[in-house]
């Protein structure tokens, strides 16, 4: 990949990482409940279902789902579902009292955040059909396509960790104002409206 080809991709990467989605989303709401440190295996988690998605795509099963309906739609339908049930579960969420010194409401652990995440991309088939699209106009035929899919590769997922760690600080600094049990249940009701918005959105896009 020449100097000015990896440029170009680097901008294109930083534009969709920055684009609000399911996993911004995710990302600014375990920022909001557990601060920035303990979302780190949420992020990671998002970053994991990412690298599948790449490895779909340069494997050419993203292909498949391109032209195949019935696969197409099966991903579609699981990946509506599961952030229809994140929001859900979102809305329905406790609020932490912070004031209180005594706070007993359970939280979600390391693993659950980071699987839940993993599933959020990879029940995403819209970044399937978007990088089946994107990628294939940085490659160079006369080079390995898999070393140029291993760098964007990594160039995507290092971009949107760094992506992925500034929304939860900026969640975590927000979260600072917001501490009352009443303040919270309305941001978790947001968060939860909005999964369930990017699901609506899902449900009615087309390839």
């Amino acid at each position: 990949m020449s100097p000015e080809l990896f440029w170009a991709f680097l901008a294109a990467s930083i534009l969709i990482s920055i684009t609000p989605g399911a996993g911004a989303i995710n990302t600014m709401s375990n920022g909001m409940r557990y601060g920035l440190r303990r979302t780190l295996p949420a992020i990671v988690g998002l970053q994991v279902g990412l690298g599948i998605q790449i490895l779909v795509v340069g494997a050419g099963l993203g292909a498949l789902l391109a032209s195949s309906e019935l696969a197409f739609m099966l991903i579609k339908w699981v990946g509506v579902a599961y952030l229809i049930y994140l929001g859900i579960s979102k809305w329905r969420e406790k609020a932490v009292d912070i004031e209180s010194s005594s706070n007993d409401t359970p939280r979600e652990g390391a693993l659950t955040r980071f699987w839940k995440s993993v599933l959020v991309n990879v029940t995403n088939p819209k970044a399937t059909i978007f990088m089946i699209a994107l990628l294939p106009q940085f490659l160079d035929p006369a080079l390995s396509r898999v070393t140029q899919f291993t760098i964007m590769g990594v160039t995507m997922i290092g971009i949107d960790i760094m992506v992925m760690c500034g929304f939860a600080g900026l969640a975590t600094l927000v979260a600072r104002w917001l501490r009352s049990p009443r303040q919270q249940r309305l941001l978790n009701r947001l968060f939860g409206g909005l999964f369930v918005f990017v699901a609506g959105l899902l449900a009615t896009w087309r390839a």
